[in-house]
């Protein structure tokens, strides 16, 4: 199997084989945008959330086989190449040591594996998630001041696939001083669909974390966003026995340390993590929209 890149077709990794036929039909963008955003996307992301959790071999064997063989799922650096459920397989842990982050203190890290998507400076507070489609990080987070620390600064788009590693990482030794949830729709969050649906990021449901990097005490903000099949988004610095819906809207006051690379989170599919940095924090120039990224490689470096 070749290193597996996300597509713009269906939001899955593919491998270097020619995909069949009837793949290549689902692939074509109007048919696929069709097929996952014209359903309703709350049912059937609330229905694949209750079959992922099913543990009878009579539902946990074809969910997985077909899982394994439509995502294009890598299971070779996985703690275990069994599981439980579906679930247990999106969420599942990995070998020790395999995603060793950047020990240099003056690089921010990417958090999790991914796809790079849209990247670049936050023009005033208006950044993209495709060419041509802008967003206000006004719209995205719930809080005036928070706009105001990342205006002119840097974001990073982050799309996470069906079959990627699903836990999310600290970027930076971190100080974790606030959670918010917002709630919303549940668009897909493929190429696709960025390029058809508006301001989609402030749609659908969120999860707001502000830190700042240490000792600096520069800002940095990550935006775990849920999409279409993603059951929910659990964080450590609340209860991974609940979801994130179960804050309701009010902001969760922090005042914790988070070392770089200690686990933060995951989702329960595929997903999207925004990571917006503030002006004078440098972009790495290895990022390449549509390429895959892992987490602990470099995302950015710091001033100075």
């Amino acid at each position: 199997m070749t290193d597996m890149i996300g597509t713009d077709g269906i939001d899955t990794m593919t491998t270097a084989k020619a995909p069949r036929g009837w793949m290549r039909l689902l692939m074509q963008e109007d048919i696929n945008f069709l097929l996952t955003n014209r359903l309703p996307r709350r049912w059937a992301t609330q229905l694949v959330g209750r079959i992922a959790q099913v543990q009878h071999p009579l539902v946990r064997i074809p969910a997985l086989a077909l899982w394994r063989t439509f995502a294009g799922v890598d299971l070779s650096d996985a703690a275990t190449p069994r599981f439980r459920s579906l679930r247990d397989g999106f969420t599942r842990a990995l070998k020790p040591g395999a995603r060793p982050y950047d020990p240099d203190p003056a690089v921010i890290a990417s958090p999790c594996d991914a796809i790079v998507g849209a990247h670049g400076r936050i023009a005033g507070d208006r950044a993209y998630q495709v060419k041509g489609f802008p967003y206000r990080l006004g719209d995205l987070v719930p809080d005036p001041r928070l706009v105001e620390r990342f205006r002119d600064g840097s974001f990073v788009t982050l799309r996470l696939t069906a079959g990627m590693y699903h836990r999310f990482h600290a970027p930076h030794d971190l100080r974790v001083e606030g959670v918010t949830y917002r709630s919303g729709d549940c668009w897909n969050v493929n190429p696709i669909a960025l390029k058809r649906v508006e301001r989609l990021f402030c749609r659908n449901e969120r999860a707001v974390i502000e830190a700042r990097v240490e000792p600096l005490g520069l800002p940095i903000l990550l935006v775990p966003v849920a999409a279409i099949l993603v059951a929910s988004i659990r964080l450590h610095l609340v209860d991974t026995e609940r979801s994130i819906r179960d804050l309701g809207g009010a902001r969760l006051a922090c005042d914790a340390p988070v070392a770089k690379g200690e686990e933060m989170g995951w989702f329960e599919h595929g997903s999207t993590i925004l990571v917006f940095l503030p002006a004078g924090v440098r972009l790495a120039p290895e990022l390449v929209e549509g390429r895959a990224i892992r987490a602990g490689q470099p995302l950015a470096r710091l001033p100075g």
